[in-house]
């Protein structure tokens, strides 16, 4: 699957095009590289995201083409989540 695909129906990112976006400007890595918003993923990948003030790692448990809200942390587990404190827009 897609990784800006994965990134809207996990819900880890509300809009594909937000996703495809934040992907292009290489601030996500899967597996440690760099990876664009076409880049495959697939179960067991470690996705870290860069949001700028925030730094997100996950590891994909399951891919599905459609998930319902409740539903898509299933898709995922959290294994850290880090607050950068000098971030400067």
């Amino acid at each position: 699957m897609r990784l800006d695909k994965f990134l809207k129906i996990s819900r880890i990112i509300k809009r594909r095009a937000v996703a495809k976006q934040i992907a292009d400007q290489g601030r996500i890595t899967i597996n440690g590289k760099v990876a664009k918003s076409a880049s495959k993923v697939a179960v067991d990948d470690q996705l870290v995201l860069n949001f700028g003030n925030k730094v997100l790692t996950v590891k994909v448990l399951d891919l599905k083409d459609t998930t319902k809200k409740k539903e898509a942390t299933e898709l995922y587990e959290v294994i850290s989540e880090e607050y950068l404190e000098n971030y400067d827009m």
